[in-house]
C-alpha cells in the first residue's frame, strides 16, 4: 500500500495536486458518492442490505423477482430506489468542475441516481443504468422517474399498455456491452484513476479497474477496499469532504 491519509483536508490537498497534473483522469465511483446527498449505500453499517424487509434486498432487486413478483418489486423500487429530492453534493460538483477544466475525461459509475449529470458532468458511463430512464417493454416508449413515482402497482404504458420497467441492470442481468467497452477504453487511456465511494465487491463492474493504463491510483473510501493494497494513495475519509477543494 502507498500513502494513507485520514484527514479530509489533507486528502483534498493531495487530490487537488494529482488532478492538477492529470490530463485524462477517470473517476470510478459507487454508492458512497451519493450518501452525502441522502441516498443510502448498500453495504455499510447503515446500508440498505443491513435493513429488514419482507424479502432480502438482493432478491427484490433481481430480474427474477421483477418477473415473479412485479407489484412487490415496484413497491420497493418506488420507496427505496428512487430519491426525487436528492441533490448533488460536493463530490459530484467537483467532478463536474474538473471535467470542465479538462482534467477529468470520464466518470464511470455504478450508481443509478443520475446525480453526476445533475451536477453538470457530461461524460458519465452508467454501468448499472439509471432510474431516470424507464422503458415500455411493449413499444419502447420512455418515461421519467417522476412518472413512475406517480403510478401505483405495475406501471403500464400510456400508449400500448405494456409494462414500463426501469432501465437499470438487475441481479441476473448483463451489463450493457457498449457501456462496458466505453468504460474499458476510458480506463486504458487514463493517466490517473480515482476510485471513490465503492467497496469494489460487485462484479463485473469492480473488475473494470484492472484495465487502467496509467500510473497513479487513488482510493477515496471510508472503509478498506481490495484496491488499497496496490493504490498509490488511500484517503480513508468522507468522500464529499475529500473533494472539497
Amino acid at each position: 500500500m502507498g500513502e494513507q491519509v485520514t484527514d479530509p483536508c489533507e486528502a483534498a490537498a493531495r487530490l487537488r495536486e494529482l488532478f492538477d497534473g492529470a490530463r485524462s483522469a477517470v473517476f470510478f465511483g459507487g454508492a458512497g458518492v451519493s450518501t452525502a446527498s441522502g441516498i443510502p449505500d448498500f453495504r455499510s453499517e447503515d446500508g440498505l442490505y443491513r435493513q429488514r424487509f419482507a424479502y432480502p434486498p438482493e432478491e427484490m432487486l433481481s430480474a427474477g423477482f421483477l418477473r415473479n413478483h412485479p407489484e412487490e418489486f415496484f413497491d420497493f423500487y418506488r420507496e427505496r430506489m428512487v430519491c426525487p429530492d436528492a441533490r448533488p453534493n460536493r463530490a459530484h460538483a467537483k467532478l463536474a468542475e474538473l471535467e470542465r477544466e479538462g482534467h477529468l475525461a470520464a466518470v464511470v459509475t455504478q450508481n443509478i441516481d443520475g446525480l453526476h449529470q445533475a451536477a453538470g458532468s457530461r461524460r458519465v458511463l452508467e454501468l448499472h443504468g439509471s432510474v431516470h430512464r424507464n422503458v415500455c417493454q411493449g413499444c419502447g416508449e420512455t418515461y421519467p422517474a417522476e412518472w413512475v413515482l406517480a403510478t401505483t402497482g405495475v406501471p403500464r404504458c400510456e400508449r400500448c399498455g405494456g409494462v414500463v420497467r426501469p432501465d437499470v441492470v438487475l441481479y441476473g442481468e448483463s451489463l450493457s456491452e457498449r457501456v462496458l467497452l466505453d468504460s474499458v477504453r476510458a480506463l486504458e487511456e487514463a493517466d490517473l484513476l480515482v476510485i471513490g465511494g465503492t467497496s469494489l465487491v460487485v462484479y463485473p463492474a469492480a473488475g473494470l479497474v484492472r484495465y487502467f493504463g496509467g500510473e497513479k491510483v487513488v482510493v477515496v473510501n471510508r472503509d478498506p477496499t481490495p484496491a488499497d493494497a496496490t493504490a498509490d494513495l488511500v484517503c480513508a475519509c468522507d468522500i464529499a469532504k475529500a473533494f472539497d477543494f
